[in-house]
């Protein structure tokens, strides 16, 4: 059993979410019929989804999701940018989806308020109180049910999302096409906490590892498709707790001229949660051979690729690895952190919930 008084409020969110996982499965999944227990609104044809931080990288993970559980268009925006638009997305059977951990970020909450105001679209939330404001604005309501997240690092909080999302996608199929379309899937989630535990197990891999990138100026985290907004969250992860200037790309467009960052010294790491396609595979060969950076591949690798790092959980399929590779993520900027003498759980200028200052 693990002793509180001896580890981060970080470190035990990150261990407790093989816990969370199954938790939320039993309140969604009805054990008997196995229907999905979501209320969503009928004939959807598009989706919008609303967010800020780790929520947005929630709801860029889902777009791909959505599009290919689905079939359902879908697209993700930031809360602030969303308050500049001049014209919202306002087809006819659009959803618009909130993501926010508290309930209470501001730029959510105004995006709300401006759907509201502008249309007579359906909203949902997804969040983890629900007391808070967003739940009483929208019309159909998700909990995540991560529990009180201490830690300034959004770490539980978002692999409730992810699965709440997850969930969301695999409803919306039912639907159409029954339970038993989403059979496969379903049963491959009761899984998660295994993997998670897997995850958790390549401490010792990972402390090696974030020993190296503590002493790196230059970090750039690539994948792509679905990967691109775990390679996102992953950089965010590593800023909040490390203070260090990472940043996250998708590998084909890095190419395209920021690749030339690496005439410094640096690291290269690639997030995979599938076999690498030979695309990416040249990509990645032709930077080592031009640049000779350090490489990092997250999730399977290949033959064809010689990383100095790889550390990778085997999986069933993309959406168990999504999960094992946020959680080696999160390890790798908990110990990247703890070896700079980081507070991880208070970032310095940094608080859980940003509000709006000038009300």
């Amino acid at each position: 059993m693990f002793k509180k008084q001896n580890k981060t409020n970080m470190e035990l969110e990150i261990i407790e979410q093989s816990k969370i996982i199954p938790y939320i499965l039993m309140k969604y999944i009805n054990p008997e019929t196995g229907e999905i227990k979501i209320d969503l609104p009928e004939n959807i044809t598009k989706i919008v989804l609303v967010a800020s931080g780790s929520s947005y990288h929630c709801a860029r993970f889902a777009v791909d999701l959505l599009e290919k559980f689905s079939k359902i268009e879908s697209r993700a925006i930031y809360s602030s940018e969303f308050l500049l638009k001049n014209v919202i997305p306002h087809d006819e059977n659009t959803l618009y989806i909130f993501i926010t951990q508290s309930g209470e970020t501001s730029d959510t909450l105004k995006s709300v308020e401006k759907v509201k105001t502008l249309s007579n679209l359906p909203t949902l939330c997804i969040t983890n109180n629900e007391n808070s404001t967003i739940w009483q604005k929208c019309d159909y309501k998700v909990a995540c049910y991560a529990g009180l997240e201490h830690g300034i690092a959004a770490t539980k909080s978002f692999t409730s999302q992810m699965l709440c999302l997850i969930l969301i996608s695999l409803k919306l199929v039912e639907n159409l096409h029954g339970t038993e379309a989403t059979n496969v899937y379903k049963k491959s989630l009761f899984s998660l906490p295994g993997i998670i535990e897997k995850a958790i197990a390549k401490r010792d891999e990972i402390k090696k590892l974030a020993k190296m990138l503590a002493k790196e100026l230059l970090i750039v985290i690539t994948a792509d498709g679905i990967s691109y907004s775990l390679a996102k969250e992953a950089a965010l992860k590593i800023k909040e707790t490390s203070y260090k200037n990472i940043s996250a790309a998708i590998l084909g467009e890095f190419m395209h001229g920021h690749v030339a960052v690496f005439n410094n010294k640096g690291v290269l790491v690639y997030i995979a949660v599938d076999s690498i396609s030979k695309r990416s595979v040249a990509n990645l060969n032709k930077i080592k051979s031009d640049y000779n950076p350090k490489l990092v591949i997250i999730g399977p690798s290949s033959d064809e690729i010689k990383p100095n790092y790889n550390i990778n959980v085997e999986c069933e399929n993309e959406i168990q690895q999504m999960f094992a590779n946020v959680l080696i993520c999160q390890q790798i900027a908990l110990e990247t952190a703890l070896r700079l003498k980081r507070n991880v759980d208070h970032p310095k200028g940094l608080q859980k919930v940003v509000v709006d200052k000038t009300l």
